[in-house]
């Protein structure tokens, strides 16, 4: 903070004290942050950070307004969304696994921001962790802004589409149409695939693995894996009812709550009813999403989870012998309040490779009726032999393929696979 004085200071605390983010802090955390933070002045036209930078600020708009860009200073430049006075920015770098920038960000005429260092903001939210609630609640409510965005924007070229093909009317229009909409589709993909791990976590003494296959070009399915701490780490597997950009969009809501939420303090089922109860108060599509969460502990291999309506984790031994982990009772997020949630835990052994996975895997037809099934899956298991958990996830796929044949995917297809070594 630039020593002009306790004038500034009183100043900036002012401000803070009228941000919707921060205005229920008590005041000497105003003080607190006012000493840590910058006002900065931003001339309209000024780029504050670039896709792709390290993440080492938040801000807070305090006039102005400034726009949410992807792939800036290209042809394919595309403005996600404007933040006025009073929003933050810079929040969705801190919270990714690589914390780096996910989009650019420019202000769109003079502009003046409050500058909070990372590590001052991340000490702010374990001091108040009902902050990360207020933030997931905002985060989330832009994903449906920008669902109902997306999905408006694709009924108007898909009418346009329509009339121009019924009234053989602007050939080379249609074709500049499509290509608008594959380019849209393209970038969904793209942020969907940055949602996902860029790569799994090395872990002393286990070995991950993790494929996902969409049925078209972007899904339902999710899946991460992230330090809890220093001694646990948080497996997730995900499938939302339906395919293609509601369920994408659906699926980032569901991850972001996840992420935002999930702590040492909180046990797996807890984690899961308040994404829920988050889920419900902006689930305008009636949506659900069915889901596997839980902890893995280093040095005992106890994996504690909660199961919300979603496929059984599938064990393998070391010796080859395949067994479901136990079933219970258990419904998907996003239907009702009163949520009931299978809480188990298991024993990952030496030597033994746990499995979690989406209905695409084992929902897969032949085209004569047939499907792959658990009993296929378990066969898929039984025979990767004492693989990687990468090779385990591939050599389930190949099976699963085969057995598919000729036939088209009809379902995302998603496992995260995890080996005691």
């Amino acid at each position: 903070m630039h020593s002009n004085g306790s004038l500034i200071m009183d100043s900036v605390e002012c401000l803070l004290a009228n941000t919707p983010l921060f205005n229920s802090l008590p005041a000497e955390e105003w003080s607190r942050l006012a000493r840590a933070m910058t006002v900065i002045e931003l001339p309209a036209g000024t780029v504050l950070f670039r896709e792709g930078d390290p993440s080492d600020h938040f801000y807070i708009v305090l006039a102005g307004d400034v726009e949410i860009v992807k792939a800036f200073g290209t042809p394919e430049e595309l403005v996600l969304g404007v933040r006025d006075a009073g929003d933050f920015i810079g929040e969705m770098g801190l919270l990714n696994q690589d914390r780096l920038r996910t989009a650019t960000v420019r202000t769109r005429k003079g502009t003046r921001c409050l500058q909070i260092p990372s590590g001052e903001f991340n000490a702010l939210l374990s001091r108040f962790p009902a902050m990360v609630c207020q933030m997931a609640s905002v985060l989330s409510a832009r994903t449906t802004l920008a669902e109902n965005d997306t999905i408006r924007a694709l009924r108007e070229k898909n009418l346009e589409l329509r009339q121009a093909y019924e009234e053989l009317r602007a050939a080379q229009a249609q074709l500049v149409e499509k290509e608008k909409l594959e380019h849209e589709l393209q970038l969904a993909r793209e942020i969907q695939r940055g949602l996902l791990p860029a790569h799994l976590p090395y872990w002393a003494g286990y070995d991950f693995g993790a494929l996902m296959v969409p049925a078209r070009a972007v899904g339902g399915d999710f899946f991460s894996v992230f330090a809890v701490d220093e001694e646990r780490m948080a497996l997730v597997v995900g499938d939302v009812m339906g395919k293609g950009v509601p369920a994408a969009l659906f699926m980032a809501q569901t991850h972001a709550l996840l992420r935002a939420i999930a702590c040492a303090d909180l046990s797996p089922g807890e984690t899961l009813r308040q994404v829920n109860r988050l889920l419900l108060k902006m689930n305008g599509k009636e949506l659900f999403v069915t889901l596997v969460y839980g902890i893995l502990q280093n040095r005992t291999g106890v994996f504690e989870y909660a199961r919300a309506g979603h496929e059984l984790p599938l064990l393998r031994s070391q010796a080859g012998q395949i067994r479901f982990a136990p079933a219970g009772e258990g419904m998907p997020l996003g239907i009702l309040d009163d949520l009931v949630l299978d809480e188990n835990h298991l024993i990952l052994s030496p030597g033994e490779s746990l499995l979690l996975y989406s209905d695409g895997v084992t929902d897969g037809s032949d085209g004569a009726g047939h499907y792959f099934g658990p009993e296929g899956l378990m066969g898929a298991m039984r025979n990767a032999s004492n693989q990687s958990a990468q090779l385990i996830c591939q050599s389930v796929l190949q099976a699963a393929t085969d057995f598919q044949g000729s036939e088209p995917q009809f379902d995302d297809i998603t496992m995260l696979a995890v080996r005691r070594e």
